[in-house]
Formats: C-alpha cells, sequence, structure tokens
C-alpha cells in the first residue's frame, strides 16, 4: 500500500513538472520611442534590446529569443516583436547624441518605453 502510495505520487509529482516546464512564457510587445529632449523623435538610432533575468526562457523545450538589434524608424520607434517579461536592458546609440542604456522591469504584455537622449557633453582636456 505503501509503495502504491508513493508511486502515486512520484507520478503526480512529474506530472506536475512537466505541466509548469512546458507553461508558455509571459511575453512583452515593447514600443520604444526615441526622442530628443525637446520631443523631436530620433531616427536611425541602434536600439538593443536584451533580457536580462526573469522569467524561465524555455518554451516547449525552444528557446525563446531574448536579444534584438533595431533601428528606429523615421518617428523615432523602434517596435520588438516579443521578449520575455522580467528585466530588460535598452541600449541606444545615435549619432549626435550621449549613448543611452538602463534596465527596466517589465511586467505588462504589451508597454510603450520613451527614451529622451542627451546632447553630447563638452569635451575637456587636462592640459
Amino acid at each position: 500500500m505503501r509503495r502504491i502510495r508513493n508511486r502515486v505520487l512520484s507520478v503526480s509529482t512529474l506530472l506536475i513538472l512537466a505541466f509548469a516546464a512546458y507553461a508558455e512564457v509571459p511575453m512583452t510587445k515593447l514600443t520604444i520611442a526615441v526622442k530628443t529632449q525637446s520631443g523631436r523623435p530620433v531616427g536611425q538610432a541602434a536600439v538593443i534590446v536584451r533580457f536580462v533575468k526573469g522569467h524561465s526562457v524555455f518554451k516547449l523545450g525552444k528557446a525563446v529569443r531574448t536579444q534584438w538589434e533595431l533601428t528606429s524608424n523615421q518617428d523615432g520607434e523602434a517596435l520588438v516583436p516579443a521578449i520575455p517579461q522580467g528585466h530588460i536592458r535598452i541600449q541606444i546609440i545615435a549619432i549626435g547624441y550621449q549613448t543611452y542604456g538602463e534596465t527596466f522591469d517589465v511586467t505588462d504584455a504589451e508597454k510603450t518605453i520613451d527614451i529622451k537622449l542627451n546632447p553630447p557633453q563638452q569635451q575637456y582636456t587636462s592640459h
């Protein structure tokens, strides 16, 4: 009787773990709006989006894409189709602006992140 109960428990545990492994990873569709300090869109900016940590990144035995390298359009927007929810690092490089980088905690199914780029700093010399 005890063996049967142990087997039932172990089979139940394995089934629960299998369903948890195949559960869908929560994903986010991001829109990143790149603008100047005055609110004008910045086109042709290099936008790098990388999943840092959070939920599991495996879906039905396949690895989910966790990094995107995009370019903003003429409206200053970069559309990321689907990335796992959690901590996401966004880096932006645009000619004539300071390089931008920050980590965001994303938990929504769809999210728009507005980023304002700073103009370049003055150059200093030690002489």
